[in-house]
C-alpha cells in the first residue's frame, strides 16, 4: 500500500464497502468494479471454497469475503502485480475485518496465487 489516499487504495475500499453492502441487499449504485466482481461472483467463490475448503463461502465473514472477491477478481483479471493486490486486500482486512481476517485472507490469496502459477 502506497498510501491511505492513494487512488487505487479507496478504490478498493469503496468497492469492498459496496460488496459488503451487496451482500445483504441489492445495492443500486455501483461501481463499474463493483458490479464486474458480483457479475462474476459464482466463479470467484468456487476459487475461493477450492482454496480455503476448511471454510464453506456461506459461513464467511461478509466482509471477508467481499474483500476475498475483489482480491480473487483482481489475481484472475487484473494485471495488477499479485503481491501487491494481496498486501492490499491483508490491509483493508485488518481495517475492517476481524482479528483474525488479515492471516486468513493472507493465506487464501496466497493458495489462490500459487495454483494460478501453478
Amino acid at each position: 500500500m502506497k498510501s491511505a489516499q492513494d487512488p487505487r487504495h479507496l478504490s478498493r475500499i469503496k468497492t469492498v464497502k459496496e460488496l459488503f453492502a451487496s451482500s445483504f441487499t441489492k445495492q443500486p449504485a455501483q461501481t463499474e468494479l463493483t458490479r464486474e466482481v458480483l457479475a462474476k461472483s459464482k466463479e470467484l467463490d468456487k476459487q475461493i471454497q477450492e482454496n480455503a475448503p476448511t471454510w464453506p463461502v456461506d459461513k464467511l465473514n461478509k466482509i471477508d469475503l467481499a474483500v476475498l472477491r475483489l482480491a480473487t477478481y483482481e489475481l484472475i483479471y487484473t494485471k495488477e502485480p499479485p503481491k501487491a493486490i494481496i498486501d492490499e486486500a491483508v490491509e483493508i482486512a485488518k481495517k475492517y475485518g476481524t482479528e483474525s481476517s488479515a492471516s486468513f485472507i493472507n493465506g487464501v490469496l496466497g493458495t489462490i496465487m500459487e495454483s494460478k502459477n501453478g
